[in-house]
């Protein structure tokens, strides 16, 4: 019987190991623009129906851990209305999902960084006096069991352990790097974001990226936070710098992705784990989703994303129209053509009209006759009845933002010329 067992058991007749979840959600997410402009990026629509902060909470949920804080701060009122009224736990057992803006409890200042940020909220953790504290980002898509990283770091004796997959050493840059040392387990060192790190033993074109979901012994991270805060040339930042002081400490320990296993998954989904900040990975990642045979798969009941479905009637299909390998939510009514495409909530396509290829968000309506192609439609967008996007380049790139990879992207309520 190893230690993790013998210490989760005990625990269990105690009622479980005391774990409080923290959400960092307080990011602007600008390559995302203009679907940023109004709202945090947790808050942005995923695959019809989600916010992105529904994946990392129906993880930790899922996993058992009920008291999670989302700690919020970039044009949060969206997304705190969305946590407020859809992740409603059970008060009479004491478990709770709540969003926690800025509070300037040590003065007035907003948060300078995400360690400052738990810095400033130190009295969640204190109310709830927890074993451990689950430090989760809320932006990515994927699907992980925090009871087995929670396993590893009882058993390691850690005072940090940090999530860990293997990406190209290619796409380095865009990530905080963990260097395992020699036994494959302990953190040799933290980088943020380095243009040229070490390949991994046995697989130099691969590095371990850090997925910004941290498992910390709450008197380690306390005792670092503190620390960092006194130091006037710190980023505040849990990547930038509470991982590198705990890594010089030898008390950091990687957990690696790969040995996480959800229920449901299949050989195809497993270990799938996305960061959909750029207009183009956004859009690729729903692509796949509407693929005949999805890398990842929302419709694993064993291992569910939960949402709000809001009150709203099925879809509807009306004057000969048509969808095709697409996601439809409910509440659309559909006259035209659908091809490919991500429809959420309230969307109207009206008759004659072509959609090809094109995510569009609630109560978009695609006018008589209009043309969308290749484009990410934020709510309330209106198509004017003979209108196209996607199909003129150069008078998309005059009107609408358009990225690397050619999405067109309009923000919410953007005037359709």
């Amino acid at each position: 019987m190893n230690q993790a067992y013998q210490a989760i058991q005990g625990a269990a007749m105690r009622g479980g190991p005391s774990v409080l979840g923290i959400v960092l959600a307080g990011g602007e997410g600008k390559r995302l623009m203009p679907l940023t402009a109004d709202r945090a990026k947790p808050a942005v629509t995923f695959g019809g129906t989600y916010r992105l902060v529904d994946f990392v909470l129906s993880n930790l949920v899922n996993g058992d851990i009920l008291r999670i804080c989302v700690l919020t701060q970039y044009k949060s009122h969206s997304l705190d209305r969305h946590v407020s009224t859809t992740w409603r736990m059970s008060s009479l057992l004491g478990n709770y999902v709540t969003p926690v803006p800025a509070q300037q409890r040590l003065g007035p200042r907003w948060f300078s960084g995400s360690a400052d940020a738990i810095l400033q909220s130190l009295n969640l953790v204190h109310d709830e006096q927890p074993d451990y504290i689950a430090v989760f980002g809320a932006d990515h898509v994927y699907r992980m069991d925090p009871r087995q990283m929670l396993n590893q770091h009882i058993e390691s004796g850690a005072g940090v352990t940090v999530a860990g997959i293997r990406v190209p050493r290619a796409e380095a840059s865009s990530f905080g790097i963990i260097t395992p040392a020699k036994d494959r387990t302990r953190v040799e060192r933290f980088l943020e974001k380095p243009a040229d790190p070490p390949g991994l033993p046995g697989s130099p074109n691969e590095v371990f990226a850090s997925m910004g979901n941290y498992l910390f012994t709450t008197k380690t991270l306390i005792d670092a936070l503190q620390k960092d805060a006194e130091d006037p040339t710190s980023k505040h930042d849990m990547g930038g710098s509470i991982l590198p002081m705990l890594t010089e400490r030898g008390v950091a320990q990687l957990y690696d992705f790969d040995d996480n296993h959800v229920p449901g998954e299949t050989g195809r989904d497993h270990g799938y784990w996305r960061d959909v900040g750029t207009l183009d990975a956004y859009y690729e990642a729903h692509m796949d989703l509407i693929s005949d045979h999805p890398v990842f798969n929302l419709y694993n009941r064993r291992w569910p994303i939960y949402t709000h479905p809001g009150q709203l009637p099925p879809a509807k299909f009306v004057a000969g129209g048509i969808a095709g390998e697409s996601i439809v939510s409910p509440g659309c009514v559909i006259s035209g053509q659908v091809t490919g495409s991500v429809l959420s909530p309230g969307v109207v396509v009206e008759a004659g009209a072509v959609v090809q290829g094109s995510v569009l968000h609630d109560n978009v309506r695609v006018g008589r006759g209009a043309v969308v192609r290749g484009a990410v439609l934020d709510k309330n967008v209106d198509v004017p009845p003979g209108a196209t996007i996607g199909v003129n380049p150069e008078r998309d790139q005059e009107l609408y933002t358009v990225s690397k990879g050619g999405v067109i992207a309009l923000g919410k309520g953007q005037r359709v010329e």
